[in-house]
């Protein structure tokens, strides 16, 4: 059996504290003077006086801001300017110094030159990359622009009202086609809800815009938005394939293609606007502008009206195939449509069969799968 601890007494010392506080320690506490926090900046700490000192000072740029731009910290130096605007007047006043002087008979006229310079100033130019970080510990993100409100509303007169397709406006704007297809459908809900008299926040939008960088819209010079031409990922193109080929042999993006599938199709005809690349063909050949014009003109309208007879096609053999039964005194109907087993392929992943299956993975990373080839074709 272990040997038990001895109890160490308490030491005779040590008293218990009195229940209601000494009279020595109540006058200590009426003398002692109160720390205010938030009344008086006598106490305040340091970051709380620089905090005031930056708002009162390099700071109080941003209680109004500049109309018509973003006011991001970055675009701003440590006094408070702009440093866009600072740097076109070291530029101005180096060209000035660069300049000779007037001579003695032209006080009056360099005079009246630099009243029409002040005159006729010109405004501040629009952000740069470096305007446009928001977050200066973060110099590898930059804010992206959105959409303006004339753009937006361009848009909408196009597609909507003048009937144009949305390949057309997007290749005209430069906008890509899912964006201005999104752009028509907002569009015709708000116009919706201004027919029926609801109140739409406008002032929140204007407010959100004007702190945000925005595309505007030029009529006679169109400002590309973003880029129109990026190729989608196919789900074909995300196995892992190791094709050889012989060093003789002409390799394509056409062949690219059918090794991964017989049916996609190459890059150049899966890209969104596969005109683009016939349109800088004859840009480099030896036709006119107005030649080029013609015939791109020619050809959207070609595609355009293909498009429609597909279209036409489609929901023509959808309608034969559809049987419709409606009860005589119903308020349904009922719709059928004959399907074969066949349709699913032989491996059963054709998109084409009843109940589809989807996420089924593919077997290049599965183990003891044998990923190198065996053979050359």
């Amino acid at each position: 059996m272990p040997p038990r601890i001895p109890r160490v007494p308490l030491q005779s010392g040590l008293q218990p504290l009195p229940s209601s506080p000494s009279p020595w320690y109540c006058q200590f506490l009426r003398n002692a003077p109160s720390k205010q926090f938030l009344s008086s900046s006598r106490y305040a700490t340091r970051l709380r006086r620089d905090m005031f000192r930056w708002i009162n000072g390099p700071g109080a740029v941003f209680k109004h801001p500049l109309p018509g731009s973003t006011n991001y910290l970055n675009a701003y130096d440590l006094s408070g300017n702009l440093l866009r605007a600072s740097k076109r007047a070291e530029s101005s006043l180096n060209q000035d110094e660069d300049s000779p002087g007037p001579l003695p008979g032209e006080e009056g006229a360099s005079a009246g030159r630099e009243e029409q310079n002040i005159a006729s100033e010109k405004p501040i130019p629009r952000e740069g990359l470096d305007d446009l970080i928001p977050f200066p510990l973060n110099r590898q993100f930059r804010s992206q622009s959105v959409l303006g409100e004339e753009l937006r509303e361009e848009i909408w007169e196009r597609v909507a009202v003048q009937g144009k397709s949305v390949r057309l406006v997007s290749a005209e704007l430069g906008v890509e086609m899912s964006r201005v297809g999104a752009v028509v459908r907002l569009k015709t809900v708000e116009k919706q809800w201004m027919q029926k008299g609801k109140r739409l926040a406008m002032p929140y939008a204007r407010a959100v815009l004007s702190m945000v960088p925005t595309t505007p819209y030029d009529r006679n010079r169109p400002t590309p938005h973003e880029s129109i031409n990026d190729l989608p990922i196919h789900k074909d193109t995300l196995r892992q394939i190791f094709h050889p080929v012989s060093e003789s042999r002409h390799f394509t993006r056409v062949d690219a293609g059918k090794v991964f599938s017989p049916t996609l199709l190459p890059a150049d005809d899966r890209i969104p606007h596969p005109e683009l690349i016939q349109l800088e063909k004859d840009r480099q050949s030896d036709m006119t502008a107005q030649e080029r014009v013609t015939k791109q003109r020619g050809n959207l309208e070609a595609d355009d009206q293909a498009r429609k007879e597909r279209e036409k096609a489609r929901r023509e053999k959808e309608e034969r195939e559809l049987r419709r039964v409606a009860p005589p005194q119903g308020r349904w109907e009922f719709r059928f449509r004959d399907v074969t087993v066949e349709s699913v392929g032989k491996d059963g992943r054709d998109r084409k069969g009843v109940g589809a299956r989807y996420g089924i993975p593919h077997e290049d990373r599965k183990r003891g799968q044998i990923k190198i080839p065996t053979r050359m074709e």
